[in-house]
């Protein structure tokens, strides 16, 4: 029988990509699992998503955040053997924006969450991905301070555009799936 447990975090400590082990609190592991309750949220907005166009983005994106994950979760000595994210990705985001924002009418006052289960479940994960994104910075900036050297920019860039593509996808899903027009802030 598999075993679903090592044990190895009960005295509060994780491993990185490496040798090295640290508190589960660090930095690293915070931005890391937050990365991954991210996938987490993008993979719940899949599962009640209809169109296949778009679980297909979705699963792309959460297939490019376990690569960020694993980046993040490295050793900064060898985090570049990890990455895989770059300009490329962010250019493919930005293209998915493109094809379903034209096929979009933007508001033109905020948005409030809950027209559609699957829109909300993007609203949920544009949020998830943002504080994702706050603590991939704090990382970066406690690494500078510590000399450690974690830098991509296009991993901040990719996490950016992924919020304002969930964004796009949520008002895609209420205009095409749903009754075609978002709940505003102003009623």
């Amino acid at each position: 029988m598999p075993k679903y447990f090592g044990g190895t975090g009960d005295d509060g400590y994780t491993g990185l990509l490496g040798d090295r082990r640290v508190p589960k609190s660090h930095p690293r592991p915070e931005a890391y699992g937050a990365l991954d309750e991210a996938s987490a949220a993008l993979g719940l907005a899949r599962a009640l998503i209809r169109s296949n166009q778009v679980q297909e983005v979705l699963i792309e994106a959460q297939r490019d955040l376990y690569h960020i994950m694993s980046e993040v979760a490295a050793e900064p000595e060898i985090a570049e053997r990890f990455r895989v994210v770059d300009r490329g990705r962010v250019d493919w985001l930005e293209a998915q924006i493109e094809r379903f924002g034209a096929a979009v009418v933007m508001p033109k006052e905020f948005v409030i969450a809950g027209d559609t289960s699957s829109a909300a479940a993007l609203d949920f994960a544009r949020t998830v991905v943002r504080r994702a994104e706050r603590a991939a910075v704090r990382l970066d900036l406690g690494a500078r301070e510590d000399r450690t050297d974690f830098e991509n920019p296009h991993l901040f860039a990719y996490l950016n555009r992924l919020s304002s593509l969930c964004f796009v996808l949520a008002l895609w899903e209420v205009q095409h799936q749903g009754d075609g027009s978002p709940t505003l802030a102003k009623g």
